[in-house]
């Protein structure tokens, strides 16, 4: 390696940084001339929609570009190393990287399960980075790894350290990966969507440890999301990228008081709001045009600012009251009774279940035609459980669900199919939810055909590119695969198949926890947009409370299989009754401007007597 002297106090410094990609419609600028500093110790966010350039930035820093079919075209990345002093990044041998990447360079990757290896148990894998960086022995390795697993927050270490990947849930495979990444205590972390799988509280968790790794160690970090609340928690400047270039950086403060750039101002205003009720969310496309390509163009259209975007849709507290008021004078669509869903835990000898996880017990509710119904809580509170349960996905223990007057437990098997065509659920991962072998007009066509919707192929298929159409995709996606389209659109396909069968009743099960907050703002409006078109009723789970007040009349908050809490949405956040419901509150990451401003000024100024901050 050669080495220089480190320049000023900057760890890294990527100067006209160009990562292309060769596809079949000709070369792609995933990175196109992007500059910046990462000083020691700071904190630098990196902000944009899918496809922006954030984490192909990312991944040429760990020099991770796949060639073919992609390569770094040029720039340089400077790495002012505490070992092996000043070195260019793209210029470093195969060998001489390996010794840097993941030792003073580490990065937690956005996709849990396809990083870690299926083979090898969770704690063999962070042992290994541990023993190949660190020099010491496997006794030490293991204290290590244990120790790191408990200050993430995985619920037992030991039992975590011996399972296998597909043995814990996704929340638990990502901290999995933020224990590996630290464990050599970097001199540089770079975070891809660290937190987007994790429940409020065990993201607060995981960004004080950031926190505290970064202050303690002068660790600098780069910390790549979609949600710009966490970026006002973590960050202290932010790089707003578009289309692979850098559209407006600088301070968190500037940047969140004075935004400039019209897609700053989008992706802004985009986030729900826990302080107001909107009746729909500001999308990208408000503040910048759209070519007949779908690229946007920096010209404002709808909104001048953030501020006029959200006081145009806010909707006044009385007619909230109102509209649940009208809501309730209905007989109830749903009653839940008492269910139970338990899970046998140990057996004895005999198979006789000795031990159970109670995943739900004992909850009552009743949902009224017409209404959105939040269901909320931590991961592992039984949200998920409780939503399969309705629709017999999982069978019962114990209880009543009643639907429309009968009782689904009692249905026969013909009985249950013919209710699915009524009730339909949009699941969590849009991916795994569609057959890769079949087209998207097929895996639409398919529960059509099932249950005798529409009289003949021809009006079916008429009826797939009206339902693309209503979910704002083009008839000709008919025929393109699921891998072809984007996360987000992904989730609208899986929205138009739960449409095709004229369903009364849908539950909403985590449905765009994963996506960027423009796509997310989209989704959200297309699904109020169908509840008042339709008159559907909707249970909507989420880890994000944010997003279930948005879309919410009433919200129902679970804890360890029992409901904690349930009312209107905005009784739930002004003025929770239970303490786990306000830890939940006040875990949500805040974009509050003085905050933000107290934040900047304790980093700059650091406590100083007599000064306020």
């Amino acid at each position: 390696m050669q080495k220089e002297q480190p320049r000023k106090d900057f760890t890294l410094e990527v100067n006209h940084l160009k990562t292309y990609f060769r596809t079949d419609a000709g070369v792609v600028k995933a990175v196109d001339d992007v500059s910046f500093n990462l000083r020691k110790g700071e904190t630098v966010g990196i902000v944009g929609e899918s496809g922006s350039g954030k984490s192909v930035t990312s991944i040429s820093i760990m020099r991770l570009i796949q060639s073919p079919p992609g390569w770094i075209e040029g720039g340089e990345m400077l790495f002012h190393s505490p070992t092996f002093g000043t070195v260019d990044l793209a210029k470093l041998s195969e060998k001489d990287i390996r010794r840097i990447r993941g030792n003073e360079i580490s990065m937690i990757f956005q996709e849990p399960m396809s990083s870690l290896n299926p083979v090898y148990t969770c704690g063999n894998q962070v042992m290994e980075a541990i023993m190949l960086h660190q020099n010491v022995g496997r006794r030490e390795a293991k204290r290590r790894t244990i120790e790191w697993f408990e200050k993430v927050r995985l619920p037992r270490p030991e039992y975590i350290f011996h399972s296998y990947p597909h043995e814990i849930s996704g929340g638990q495979k990502q901290r999995v990966m933020i224990a590996m990444a630290l464990s050599c205590q970097p001199a540089i972390l770079i975070a891809d969507e660290p937190t987007t799988a994790l429940d409020v509280t065990v993201q607060a968790t995981i960004l004080e440890l950031l926190r505290n790794l970064r202050d303690e160690h002068d660790t600098s970090i780069v910390f790549i999301t979609h949600d710009l609340g966490v970026i006002a928690e973590l960050a202290d400047r932010v790089m707003v990228m578009y289309r692979g270039k850098i559209v407006e950086q600088g301070p968190v403060f500037e940047v969140f008081s004075n935004p400039q750039h019209p897609y700053t101002k989008g992706l802004l205003a985009c986030r729900p709001r826990l302080d107001m009720k909107m009746k729909v969310l500001p999308v990208i496309s408000d503040f910048m045009t759209t070519d007949e390509a779908g690229n946007h163009s920096s010209v404002e259209q709808k909104y001048a600012s953030v501020g006029e975007a959200l006081l145009m849709n806010f909707i006044d507290d009385d007619e909230v009251r109102e509209r649940q008021d009208n809501l309730m004078k209905q007989p109830p669509l749903l009653q839940v009774r008492d269910l139970k869903t338990w899970f046998p835990l140990k057996k004895n000898l005999l198979g006789k279940p000795l031990e159970y996880v109670k995943a739900v017990d004992g909850v009552s509710f009743e949902v009224y035609p017409g209404e959105t119904v939040g269901l909320v809580g931590e991961s592992g509170c039984g949200k998920t459980t409780l939503g399969r349960t309705l629709l017999r996905l999982i069978e019962p223990t114990g209880g009543e669900i009643i639907y429309d007057g009968r009782d689904i437990r009692a249905f026969s098997h013909g009985e249950l199919r013919r209710l699915r065509k009524d009730v339909q659920m949009i699941f969590q991962d849009p991916y795994s939810s569609l057959n890769p072998r079949l087209t998207v007009g097929e895996a639409i066509l398919e529960p059509m055909r099932i249950h005798g919707v529409e009289r003949n192929e021809t009006l079916r298929k008429d009826r797939v590119i009206e339902l693309l159409e209503t979910v704002s995709l083009r008839p000709e996606h008919f025929y393109r695969y699921p891998h072809e389209f984007s996360g987000g659109q992904r989730q609208r396909i899986c929205i138009a198949r739960a449409l095709a069968l004229n369903p009364k009743f849908i539950i909403c099960d985590e449905s765009v926890s994963a996506l960027d907050v423009s796509v997310q703002a989209q989704v959200l409006n297309l699904l109020n947009h169908l509840k008042e078109a339709f008159n559907f009723t909707y249970v909507f789970i989420s880890h994000d409370l944010s997003v279930v007040k948005f879309m919410s009349d009433r919200i129902i908050v679970m804890n360890k299989g029992v409901v904690e809490e349930m009312g209107r949405a905005e009784d739930i956040y002004e003025n929770p009754q239970r303490e786990y419901t306000r830890k939940l509150i006040n875990a949500i990451p805040k974009a509050d401007l003085e905050e933000i401003r107290r934040r900047y000024l304790k980093r700059s100024f650091g406590e100083l007597e007599g000064v306020s901050v």
